[in-house]
């Protein structure tokens, strides 16, 4: 990578109105599953180290709060930089922190009622501050990168609540939903940064309802799509050693 284009800040490449459906949908489906689980399940470890289903449900419902609206996004910026910590890893935990009293009820209340005001702020974001340049690096494949507020928005806080999803099905046995118009869409704009990232196209194979075929040429890698996802993220070895962020 040059240092022109290391330099350039990374920006959404999805059309604007597919981007917010997404977003919409995918909150739909992340209070559907939250609304589905039963009272035991809310101790269970995830695959997060630290986090069991509760926390990591404040997590999500603390991000969703911070996209719908700009005085409390402010707020948990400003707190998380108060932190000694890395400025992402402060931001998760005082999401967690702040939430630690909610019963699963009110979680699940909470999260169903700031969904749509999420989904509509984030609709509602004009392209002047989308344009911005994110405040600071993100550390990503061992070298510092800059993001757009619209690749921030666009993207990464709608492959959250996914990732995360599949991270609470996974450690409840909650069947994930995963449909070609939404899931593969999303699978396919990970699929193309990935091969932006890896710096070539190779033939990938992705298998379920989500996955598809691109590229051709060596190494063909074939995974489930949701388990590509999951390595790129860091829950697994990532295929070629390159991680997409989530």
């Amino acid at each position: 990578m040059t240092t022109a284009l290391a330099a350039r800040p990374r920006t959404s490449p999805l059309d604007r109105s597919v981007a917010m459906r997404l977003a919409a949908t995918e909150y739909d489906r992340v209070a559907a599953l939250l609304a589905g689980l039963a009272p035991h399940d809310w101790d269970r470890p995830t695959s997060c180290p630290g986090w069991d289903v509760r926390a990591m449900a404040t997590h999500v419902l603390g991000m969703a709060e911070m996209s719908a609206s700009m005085r409390e996004s402010l707020r948990q910026a400003r707190a998380a930089q108060a932190r000694d910590g890395v400025f992402i890893d402060e931001l998760t935990a005082l999401q967690v922190d702040e939430r630690a009293g909610m019963t699963p009820a009110a979680i699940v209340a909470r999260f169903a009622e700031v969904a749509p005001k999420a989904a509509k702020a984030r609709r509602r974001m004009p392209s002047f501050v989308r344009a911005r340049r994110m405040p600071g690096t993100q550390h990503v494949n061992g070298r510092d990168e800059t993001w757009t507020l619209g690749f921030l928005s666009d993207v990464i806080m709608t492959r959250d609540p996914w990732m995360h999803r599949t991270d609470l099905a996974l450690a409840t046995g909650a069947a994930v939903e995963l449909t070609a118009e939404h899931d593969g869409v999303l699978v396919d704009d990970v699929v193309r940064e990935w091969f932006d990232r890896v710096g070539r196209v190779v033939s990938l194979r992705l298998t379920g309802p989500a996955g598809g075929v691109w590229g051709e040429g060596e190494p063909e890698v074939e995974l489930d799509a949701v388990e590509f996802c999951r390595a790129l993220a860091g829950r697994g070895a990532a295929p070629l050693g390159t991680e997409v962020p989530f």
